[in-house]
């Protein structure tokens, strides 16, 4: 082989391993680097917010599905981690997790030690009455004369005490005790969370009423809202979720979900 059939072969020879290590250079470029996971603690015994389904052992309820979307939405990958309630925030600052999505209160105590994405769901209040009551007509001054029924040291008790003064608010130790003395007349409403009143409602029992409306814009109840609990230096995060809560909310994802296990809104 003379030297320039050499030179040529070279040459080839060279162009060919030059795009080779350009081909792998490009490969490494545009393979996207592997996402890091997020590890959110729920519970697991809180239905229909979060259980373990007894035929398949896994993980189910609203807050479930609804964390599986909010991860979609953030293209991230997640991993929900089953833990008990005692100690589900001393796991999530101890670093055993990343998350807490458990039906978490927002409450000033709490915050003083994590913080909170926005609110992902809001339990109302509501007042149930018999059907020969009128719906709608729930002000302290249409309920003046009344007697309201509500559970004892609760911040529905305060909201009665504090606004309906002309009625006779009437404490119970159980909300079922509640609902029977309005079932056999002895009371005229019962004031209380509508999560809790509306299974009454469903009952064979609860065919006697019905929601005589929530409680009112004014004077305001403050409602209990829950949030996804992160540590506060995780801002990012809290970021992210809270623009997945938004987007979920807006496309309609959210009600979707919410109307597999609840009657009414609880945005």
């Amino acid at each position: 082989m003379n030297a320039f059939a050499r030179g040529r072969k070279l040459a080839i020879l060279g162009t060919l391993l030059a795009g080779l290590v350009g081909s792998v250079a490009s490969a490494e470029e545009t393979t996207p680097a592997p996402r890091p996971v997020i590890r959110i603690a729920v519970e697991g015994a809180y239905p229909p917010f979060n259980f373990i389904d007894p035929n398949t052992n896994e993980l189910q309820g609203f807050e479930v599905d609804l964390l599986k979307r909010l991860c979609e939405v953030m293209q991230a990958r997640c991993e929900i981690v089953q833990h008990e309630w005692d100690g589900i925030i001393k796991g999530l600052v101890n670093r055993e997790y990343d998350a807490v999505m458990s039906s978490l209160e927002i409450t000033e105590k709490r915050q003083k030690r994590i913080a909170f994405s926005d609110p992902y769901y809001r339990i109302p209040a509501v007042f149930v009455g018999s059907k020969e009551a009128t719906p709608g007509e729930v002000t302290p001054q249409a309920l003046a004369g009344k007697r309201i029924g509500t559970t004892e040291r609760s911040d529905h008790e305060i909201y009665l005490k504090t606004f309906y003064k002309d009625s006779e608010i009437v404490l119970y130790a159980k909300a079922d005790e509640a609902n029977l003395d309005l079932l056999v007349g002895r009371l005229d409403a019962v004031f209380g969370d509508e999560l809790l009143l509306s299974k009454f409602l469903q009952s064979r029992e609860g065919e006697c009423c019905h929601v005589l409306g929530d409680a009112p814009a004014d004077p305001p109840y403050r409602r209990e809202v829950y949030g996804i609990g992160l540590r506060k230096q995780d801002d990012d995060l809290r970021v992210r979720f809270n623009s997945a809560i938004a987007q979920v909310k807006a496309d309609g994802t959210y009600d979707g979900i919410r109307a597999k296990y609840f009657s009414f809104d609880i945005k």
